[in-house]
């Protein structure tokens, strides 16, 4: 006899959902013709009591008294073509031995971030890393990253760093569960399971409880106790729950274009288990290939419901903020817009402050942006690479030496236009990213680090160390919400790879006790971030680029909001001498406070700064389309900072 109904009602979740007495268990695999649950609450024994009931939907559903959180088990399926185990597609986390899923309750956990509020869209400065390469010590301090790889409690080390640092959000790369050892995490298979290789096991929780329940006594937060960090799941939970008692937004980094690689045969890849062959008799999955997986099948209604589904999971069960959704322009090329304008308003309703980022390579990014009632995704924001290849080009022009011909319309067009976006802000800029610094690309997809790029021959030369300074600060006073991607602030010189097998392209925290360019420029980093959240005028205003001269390599430009009575004007200079006394139009006459001089941040404090005093007076007499001028000191290879003084 088929396995009870009791407690399974319409609106029982997709997976294992925990009851009064049990667990009810649902599955979507309409051409099965069994569907059983093993696990430890039947000894992993198929009889009539394991077998679930199908829907005229092909929902298989069932109710299994006693089966209790922490236990595993995995649906057996009969299907057209074979029969033997499957993964739950909805599984809330998989052990790391035979990748059994494991019950679990999500309201375990206690959280402390009940008066967070995820920072406006304009208001985010975003650090993308990856878990498994990221931070790691041992007990005695030592870097544990070359003998295990970092994990999600490893995180906790680093949250005051990131606070100090400035930003307000952190982008982890794809955290859901993938088949290979190592990983970015674009290729994975088990969507609602974190990476099991990110989780600590039960005997190496107390440090890692202390840690935790430190970071939360700090800010008048009650402890945790050891339950509450056991399995993958909750210490994830945890590691946001930190991030955001610290101010500290979390954005997942989710991946709707395709799944997989090397799927096996227990994962959700032929989950009614037809017989191999065509893809698009997969149920989830086409014909289609993409980034080495199979892209998604978006003309199915439970497929875009198991991906929507996905996003809610990560809303409701981990308090995300938002998503960076990878490659929409894939979704968009085989059939799945309708897919994106029904996730972004399935979001938007839950949760109008999440924001939502499409990594969109089309020419017309204003569609990523538009409503779906315009025809538009209805995204937030959307990558942009304009003032990466802008300012990438820029630095190598100036790289070439004094003589060599040298350009600003490139970062002029960028800083100056957002062609069909209706806020500067509803794009992300950045200068390098994960893809970007990938070791493993190949050359025609790679590009060095910023450092690199600046002085070729010594990226520790004051050359670049003075031109990245450039580089970050058209960054974070241009438009756009910045992204700074790890080791970044700290003027890291390597590629990255995702394996602890590479080690020698970890990146390199030692460096900020022992390298004064690497921690003079921390010191840059933290401050000049800090400036771009004190002047609204920067994160939200409009931008006038008034001077751009090729031939002393000078460029200016004007940030204001409208009727505020804010103006900003940022100079910024890749010519290899000072300038002393340099004509520039201003907004208005009188008192402009010099906030910020990245000269100053050489050889922290540099002694031979070339600046203006602290202020300058722009006197009535128009130049450059400005009714009022000033004489400047304009130090090599720098980015200055005025605010007007009312």
């Amino acid at each position: 006899m088929p396995v009870s109904q009791g407690h399974v009602t319409g609106d029982i979740p997709m997976g294992s959902t925990l009851v009064d007495g049990g667990c009810v268990f649902r599955l979507w695999a309409p051409r099965a013709s069994e569907v059983h649950v093993l696990g430890d609450f039947n000894r992993w024994q198929r009889t009539d009591a394991s077998l679930l009931v199908k829907n005229a939907a092909g929902h298989w559903t069932g109710f299994f008294p006693g089966a209790q959180e922490g236990e595993q088990y995995k649906y057996w399926v009969s299907g057209p073509g074979s029969v033997g185990f499957k993964r739950d597609p909805f599984a809330r986390e998989l052990e790391g031995t035979a990748w059994n899923c494991v019950i679990r309750d999500p309201k375990i956990y206690p959280w402390h971030d009940a008066e967070f509020k995820a920072p406006a869209f304009e208001d985010l400065i975003i650090y993308q890393f990856h878990i498994g390469s990221y931070y790691a010590v041992d007990n005695s301090g030592k870097d544990a990253r070359r003998n295990r790889g970092a994990c999600f409690l490893d995180l906790l080390d680093r949250v005051e760093y990131l606070v100090e640092l400035g930003v307000t959000a952190v982008q982890p790369l794809p955290i859901v569960e993938f088949p290979t050892r190592f990983s970015q995490g674009y290729n994975g298979t088990d969507y609602f399971s974190p990476e099991f290789s990110y989780s600590v096991d039960d005997g190496e929780l107390d440090r890692y409880l202390a840690r935790a329940n430190r970071l939360l006594s700090l800010r008048g937060k009650s402890p945790l106790r050891r339950e509450h960090l056991r399995g993958g799941a909750n210490q994830l939970r945890a590691l946001i729950d930190v991030l955001h008692v610290y101010d500290i937004a979390v954005l997942f980094d989710v991946v709707y274009n395709h799944a997989g690689g090397d799927f096996g045969d227990e994962s959700l890849f032929f989950i009614d288990r037809l017989a191999y062959g065509n893809h698009n008799d997969s149920l989830y999955f086409t014909d289609r290939d993409w980034a080495g997986g199979l892209v998604f099948a978006y003309w199915n209604d439970g497929v875009r419901q198991f991906l929507i589904d996905n996003a809610r999971f990560f809303l409701d069960e981990f308090h995300v903020d938002g998503f960076r959704y990878d490659e929409v322009s894939v979704i968009d090329r085989f059939g799945g817009w309708h897919f994106c304008q029904a996730l972004t308003e399935t979001i938007r309703f839950a949760a109008p402050s999440a924001a939502q980022i499409a990594e969109f390579w089309n020419p017309r990014k204003e569609f990523a942006i538009k409503p779906p009632s315009a025809g538009g995704g209805g995204f937030d924001l959307v990558w942009d690479d304009r003032t990466r290849d802008a300012v990438r080009g820029a630095l190598a022009q100036a790289a070439a030496g004094r003589d060599a011909p040298f350009s600003w319309s490139g970062v002029a067009s960028a800083l100056g236009s957002a062609p069909g976006l209706d806020y500067p802000w509803r794009a992300v800029a950045m200068l390098e990213n994960h893809d970007l610094l990938l070791a493993s690309h190949s050359d025609a997809d790679k590009k060095p680090r910023i450092p690199v790029v600046a002085d070729p021959s010594n990226p520790r030369s004051w050359y670049a160390r003075s031109r990245a300074r450039v580089a970050a600060g058209l960054l974070m006073m241009g438009p756009g919400v910045p992204l700074l991607f790890m080791g970044q602030e700290f003027l890291e010189d390597k590629y990255w790879d995702d394996s602890i097998g590479a080690a020698n392209l970890l990146i390199w925290w030692d460096g900020l006790s022992t390298d004064r360019a690497m921690s003079d420029y921390l010191r840059f980093m933290r401050e000049l971030i800090a400036l771009r959240r004190k002047l609204d005028a920067v994160r939200r205003g409009r931008i006038n680029v008034y001077h751009a001269w090729d031939t002393t390599r000078v460029l200016a430009y004007h940030r204001w909001i409208e009727g505020s009575g804010q103006d900003v004007v940022i100079i910024a200079s890749l010519s290899e001498v000072t300038y002393y006394g340099y004509r520039l139009g201003f907004p208005r006459p009188g008192r402009w406070i010099e906030c910020f001089n990245s000269d100053v941040y050489d050889n922290w404090i540099n002694p031979i700064t070339a600046g203006n005093g602290g202020a300058i007076i722009a006197y009535e007499s128009g130049i450059h389309g400005l009714p009022a001028y000033a004489d400047v000191v304009i130090p090599a290879n720098a980015i200055l900072t005025f605010s007007f003084a009312p």
